[in-house]
């Protein structure tokens, strides 16, 4: 009789089930606790039962120190969540990321979003030594090869083969257009099987990217959006977060706003609406507010998932 947590791994998880039944998927992140006390973690994503397809873990997002992703997403499945579980490659060599990826298949976690990692000097142990033995496509690479049931260096798995339902990170307002189309590629060929974009303000550029580089790819693209609590956190998210970039006009409207939390909620239900025009999903970010979620999703006209499930997206076809 196989052990309860061989016979999630050897499943399709409920996310994977989704992408592929075409679903309009939600996905939301929430942080790992800072200590060993998971409690506001978990109270915080109880927010988002029945509203979201899976739970995204970040690991060390902006280099900031926290329990580890897989830890904190086997608490979360232990609650009934579906978690998607950050790796990335910052910190841990070859050894230690199949090391990591084995002892996660044995937990029953599926579902993996493989990073490269934010720069250590972004973070909070600006000393401490960045790794990056591997990137992004390496690890997509050498999960497909745990999957195949051998190691990085081609070496059987005696004790038996992964099953993880991979995906990746994509930046379609990358200043570097032709940058964007080669790693999108290069990580479409190392087996990537979803993606979640960085933060999204950029609509057009997000139409044109699933235009011209992710039309026919066959894979769901899930646009990130991210509650802005005021003027003052936009600010910060553009000056902290590696790559991010709120618009002036953005800005300005949340520093007008009478209820700047509220007019928040709204940018990122009318972001939740331009993006369900536009690709098969989305993934929303709203670092502490998890519980603000359900009320995006509401004014954004996303039912809960047990009353309908929403349609994939279809987008007409470009002139």
């Amino acid at each position: 009789m196989p052990s309860r947590a061989l016979a999630i791994s050897l499943s399709v998880s409920r996310f994977q089930a989704a992408c592929e039944q075409g679903e309009f998927l939600i996905t939301a992140e929430v942080c790992p606790p800072k200590g060993r006390d998971a409690s506001t973690m978990l109270r915080q994503a109880a927010h988002l039962k029945g509203r979201v397809h899976a739970v995204n873990v970040t690991d060390g997002s902006r280099a900031v120190l926290r329990m580890s992703s897989w830890a904190a997403a086997y608490l979360l499945q232990q609650q009934g969540f579906e978690p998607i579980c950050q790796i990335a490659c910052r910190d841990r060599n070859r050894i230690a990321l199949q090391a990591d990826l084995m002892g996660i298949a044995a937990l029953g976690l599926r579902n993996i979003l493989a990073l490269t990692g934010d720069p250590v000097k972004a973070g909070d142990h600006p000393q401490a030594k960045p790794v990056f033995d591997l990137e992004s496509v390496r690890l997509l690479r050498v999960i497909g090869q745990l999957n195949q049931g051998v190691d990085s260096e081609d070496r059987p798995l005696a004790d038996g083969a992964t099953h993880f339902f991979a995906g990746a990170a994509v930046d379609p307002q990358s200043a570097s257009w032709s940058g964007l189309q080669q790693r999108f590629e290069r990580k479409l060929a190392a087996g990537a099987q979803f993606f979640q974009t960085q933060l999204i303000t950029d609509f057009e550029r997000l139409a044109k990217f699933m235009d011209q580089i992710a039309a026919g790819c066959g894979r769901p693209i899930l646009a990130g959006i991210f509650l802005l609590k005021s003027a003052k956190n936009a600010l910060f998210i553009n000056r902290a977060v590696p790559g991010a970039s709120i618009p002036q006009h953005i800005i300005d409207r949340l520093a007008a706003a009478p209820d700047p939390l509220d007019e928040g909620i709204t940018i990122a239900a009318e972001q939740v609406q331009q993006a369900r025009e536009l690709c098969q999903g989305v993934h929303l970010m709203a670092v502490r507010r998890e519980d603000l979620i359900p009320e995006i999703l509401n004014r954004a006209g996303i039912p809960p998932l047990s009353a309908s499930p929403a349609p994939l997206a279809k987008r007409p076809h470009s002139p």
